[in-house]
């Protein structure tokens, strides 16, 4: 498998049109998949994916691979397509959804824990939209915490503390809920 470098390099230097696609198929499901939970919605999250892509196609030369990785800078341009998409349309929260209800069998305990996903997205839309996008980054985009630092321009430090304060919250918030 080439790396991201090289296949960045085909990309510039010949115009490889197969690179780029195996540049989009690489990343197409982890970056819609966030981008689906930051928007909420599967028509606008796959408006976002192409926009995201088109702009990285776009401006591939600008990367800078000893700043950050691929992935990142990728995400980067999603939040801020995600940021320019609310300020058209203003959100109030978000709904986070999770991946593995249709595989629950039990389904008392499926409506429960459903209703008590709920329950936490409610809690973690009251916080301010930075701690969110922070929740969201780790939680569903499966960010580490430098990458999250990077993408949101912040000290790693800061980053951390901010998500364990607010994981904190939620366990007092919901520890009765077990």
């Amino acid at each position: 498998m080439l790396s991201d470098k090289r296949i960045i390099r085909y990309i510039l230097k010949k115009g490889s049109d197969q690179a780029a696609d195996e540049l989009i198929r690489r990343y197409y499901d982890d970056l819609y998949f966030y981008l689906y939970r930051q928007v909420g919605n599967g028509d606008d999250a796959l408006d976002l994916t192409q926009e995201v892509f088109i702009a990285a196609l776009n401006g591939l030369s600008s990367y800078d691979d000893r700043k950050s990785s691929f992935r990142t800078w990728l995400f980067r341009i999603g939040t801020h397509k995600v940021i320019d998409s609310r300020r058209k349309v203003k959100v109030t929260w978000l709904e986070l959804k999770d991946v593995d209800w249709i595989e629950e069998k039990d389904f008392d305990k499926s409506l429960y824990q459903k209703e008590l996903l709920g329950r936490v997205n409610e809690f973690v839309a009251s916080f301010k939209p930075q701690i969110q996008e922070i929740f969201r980054l780790r939680v569903y985009g499966d960010l580490s915490f430098p990458e999250i630092a990077s993408l949101l321009g912040e000290k790693e430090e800061r980053i951390k503390a901010q998500y364990y304060r607010l994981i904190k919250k939620i366990r007092e918030e919901f520890s009765n809920h077990e």
